[in-house]
């Protein structure tokens, strides 16, 4: 194989999971922003939203899944602000980590529990899978979906927060909750509402990786991280941030894998460091969408 179509290879497969860190990290973004929570049972999330597709897609098919399943991911994640993180917000932020942090660790039991410690597949349309072309044979028309699909769904949001009232109130709240809080907003339906919208994002990033990779209860942990990364590296507060810096890594991450795989993993911390030294705000920090 031509050194020129390896790397193309490689490329478009971190493009790939570049995809999934930016749906993640718009997640992550978002519920950090208003909520102040660093939410480390995002994979959890994730996981379980894709678990909720692979029940489904005998019943509605891939299609019906795809939108049902971050539904409900959203709905138990509104159920745990309600009962857990709303607890959380007047105190210390290592607090919510640590809660978090074993909520995920409660989640990926409760997945071992119900479907099995062992991967499975999920299902998606066969004319998904077939390559587009047969010299690019990785260009499939389900890899093509995932990348098209984080773009549209991440500028839907993008045209929620700009045009929506619900949109303005969380732009707003991220630059002055108390404010809103004294002009009549509920702050706390106000963040629920950003909570669910997070865990959304999350869970659309789940079913999309499960259709390429397969799922397991801990498939999150592989993402979460590098989704941490992908805030930083595109900015704070930042939701074009978040896309940009997944999408950076992951492609970074599969031309290093062409050129030293050892080093695939580490890149994407050489990146963050890089980011910190020469610009500790992001690529996009304090200009995002919610500043």
């Amino acid at each position: 194989m031509p050194v020129v179509l390896i790397i193309l290879f490689n490329a478009f497969n971190g493009l790939i999971q570049g995809a999934f860190y930016a749906l993640m990290a718009v997640g992550l973004s978002l519920i950090l922003g208003l909520n102040g929570v660093i939410n480390f049972a995002h994979g959890g999330f994730m996981a379980m939203a894709a678990y909720f597709a692979y029940t489904l897609v005998p019943y509605v098919g891939f299609w019906g899944a795809l939108i049902i399943a971050p539904i409900l991911a959203g709905g138990v994640g509104y159920v745990v602000e309600q009962l857990i993180v709303r607890r959380l917000y007047l105190r210390d932020p290592l607090y919510s980590l640590l809660a978090t942090f074993g909520l995920a660790l409660i989640i990926q039991d409760l997945l071992r529990t119900i479907w099995g410690a062992q991967g499975v597949p999920l299902a998606i349309p066969d004319f998904l899978n077939q390559p587009l072309s047969q010299v690019y044979f990785f260009l499939t028309g389900y890899r093509l979906f995932v990348v098209a699909l984080a773009i549209i769904s991440t500028t839907g949001l993008f045209a929620i927060l700009r045009f929506t009232r619900l949109g303005i109130r969380i732009r707003a709240g991220n630059s002055d909750l108390e404010t809103i809080a004294a002009v009549g907003v509920n702050i706390y339906l106000l963040r629920s509402a950003n909570f669910v919208l997070g865990i959304m994002f999350a869970g659309l990033a789940g079913i999309l990786a499960a259709g390429q990779i397969g799922l397991t209860p801990t498939m999150g942990d592989q993402l979460i991280m590098p989704s941490f990364v992908a805030i930083v590296v595109g900015g704070v507060g930042s939701l074009l941030g978040s896309l940009v810096g997944g999408l950076i890594i992951g492609v970074a991450s599969g031309v290093t894998a062409a050129v030293y795989p050892a080093a695939t993993e580490v890149i994407i911390y050489v990146i963050m460091g890089i980011m910190l030294v020469a610009r500790p705000r992001g690529l996009f920090g304090q200009e995002g969408l919610l500043e």
